[in-house]
């Protein structure tokens, strides 16, 4: 076994392991050769080289969403661990758990105009839960730091950075281990006990209950569960696509459902109780709603943070949904209400007009994807893109056997290929990527390395631009808007595919679309990409008018 010299290195390394954290993102540079040797050298970690750290931060974090435990990141000083900050902040909000592990110079080092120095302590405290600067010597200090880091990022899930100062040389190894530290467990505090009584006996005098739920890793609630309360007609249950909780007594297109409402209809969804869980939502009406027409009471229920996203949080239930559902419809009978079935009625309607306007509608944005997610192979993953692609697909059916994922924590566009790259590998499933081009070509060197895999597919609808910026209020058609807002291009993503090694599929009507579908989905020995070409003029209108028709 080679072990680098650098003490510090190794105690670093060893309580990684002990930790039982195996993945490990490594990208290239000299000040992280002790990590980078360590790490390696050991066949306990699986490690991987991501050049560009900004794809190797969404990489790591797509495995870790998938895996549900920290990914170790691991660059060199200087700007690097600044390139991992868009990820730190997803992280941050999504809850997945990252551990950044950034080398550093000496701290006598700083500010005095050596090269490839930066401040580096404490560089993300705005996005981080714990932030460990280590000196140059191991020691039980700088033991202790490391784990309390790693122990914090598994416990609240989330984003911690461990900064390790390194002097030269630091390509020296040694074949023995020469420093053994202490491994500590982590002092679990026991959580409070949810007092029941209470909400039991809110929940059955309410006779207008919404639960409305973000995003969730799949199986957050069991069947039974669901089950249960979709017994109950006071009680409406909507679910983002993203929250994997697909049941026919569960309403998914909230906005279909949402925003066509006039006043009355309005009032008349207004609920007693809200009660959320999940993550962040995409859809703006319904955050607009419930901040306009206030319920009395809303409960979060989670384990370890509670957002006002709707100005009116009355209660933080700190533990998780399943075990706050099984305790609450134990006992609470159903009430007579006729809230869920207007509701539900309402959206049938909506359901039969959406599927009318689907199939009158010219070929665009909205109609490739509605007819492309219902092509989706079973038992698959969807990962999308944010911008305009997350809203299309929140408003088609998808097959209840396919999980969803979005970094929906800061809804950026930075890092979403590298996200679904990382997902994919770990998840060993059939993963199609669903994004639009500005997304895509934004983050394309998240194609710069070797761990495709050959079940990855990308879906790329490609309409020329930002497309979004034209369904919202101010848009105006000048050479300021297409040029700033909208970023008007002519790139298709032919060449890519061929330098990454990709096969590539094309269409731009609806006839071409079919076929290249097939052929698209039916690849297996290689990763793919369809690109769809949609009319950049016409997009909008067709959103537009699929609002004013419902």
């Amino acid at each position: 076994m080679v072990y680098p010299s650098i003490q510090l290195a190794q105690s670093i390394i060893s309580l990684c392991k002990a930790k039982n954290l195996t993945q490990v993102v490594i990208s290239p540079g000299s000040r992280n050769a002790p990590l980078t040797i360590g790490f390696t050298n050991d066949p306990f970690f699986t490690c991987y080289s991501i050049a560009d750290e900004r794809c190797a931060a969404f990489f790591g974090m797509g495995l870790a969403q998938q895996t549900h435990r920290p990914t170790i990141l691991v660059c060199t000083s200087g700007s690097a661990l600044l390139n991992y900050y868009p990820a730190v902040a997803e992280a941050f909000y999504s809850q997945i758990p990252l551990i950044v592990l950034s080398a550093d110079r000496p701290l006598h080092k700083i500010d005095i105009g050596d090269g490839q120095t930066i401040r580096q302590q404490n560089v993300y405290q705005n996005h981080i839960l714990y932030s460990a600067n280590l000196t140059e010597e191991a020691s039980t200090a700088n033991d202790q730091l490391i784990q309390a880091a790693i122990h914090t990022a598994i416990a609240q899930k989330g984003p911690v950075h461990i900064n390790a100062p390194f002097e030269e040389p630091l390509y020296q190894t040694t074949t023995q281990q020469t420093v053994h530290p202490t491994v500590v467990e982590p002092v679990v505090p026991t959580a409070a006990a949810v007092e029941y009584t209470n909400y039991t006996q809110s929940w059955e005098k309410a006779t207008k209950k919404l639960i409305l739920v973000g995003a969730c890793a799949p199986n957050t609630l069991t069947a039974e569960i669901i089950t249960r309360l979709a017994a109950d007609e006071s009680v409406l249950f909507l679910a983002e696509t993203l929250s994997n909780i697909n049941d026919p007594s569960v309403i998914n297109a909230i906005d279909r459902l949402v925003i066509p409402m006039n006043e009355t209809e309005l009032q008349a969804l207004q609920p007693d109780i809200l009660l959320t869980f999940g993550g962040m939502v995409v859809s703006k009406k319904i955050k607009q709603f419930l901040r306009q027409y206030r319920p009395k009471q809303h409960w979060h229920v989670d384990p370890l943070r509670h957002y006002d996203t709707y100005d009116c949080l009355t209660d933080r239930i700190y533990t998780d949904p399943q075990s706050f559902f099984t305790q609450l419809t134990a006992t609470v009978q159903p009430v007579s209400s006729t809230y869920r079935d207007k509701a539900h009625e309402l959206m049938h309607a909506r359901d039969t007009k959406h599927n009318q306007l689907i199939n009158e509608a010219i070929f665009s944005d909205f109609t490739a994807i509605d007819y492309l997610v219902r092509q989706l192979p079973t038992a698959s993953q969807l990962q999308v893109s944010n911008s305009a692609v997350i809203r299309y697909v929140q408003l088609v059916p998808v097959d209840p056997s396919i999980e969803v994922f979005c970094n929906r924590g800061t809804s950026g566009i930075d890092g979403c290929t590298s996200t679904a790259l990382g997902a994919a590998l770990a998840s060993g499933k059939p993963t199609v990527l669903m994004t639009g081009d500005i997304s895509f070509f934004y983050d394309s060197n998240a194609l710069w390395n070797s761990y495709i895999p050959k079940n990855f597919k990308i879906i790329l609808i490609n309409n020329g631009g930002g497309g979004i910026f034209r369904t919202l209020p101010g848009h105006q058609e000048n050479e300021v808007f297409n040029t700033y807002f909208e970023t008007n291009h002519q790139y298709n993503a032919t060449h890519l595919a061929a330098m990454y090694g990709f096969d590539y599929f094309q269409a731009t009507d609806k006839e071409t679309l079919k076929t290249a579908a097939t052929a698209f989905f039916q690849t297996t020995d290689r990763p793919a990409i369809l690109e769809v070409q949609t009319p950049t003029f016409l997009n909008d209108e067709v959103f537009k008018n699929y609002y004013r028709n419902l």
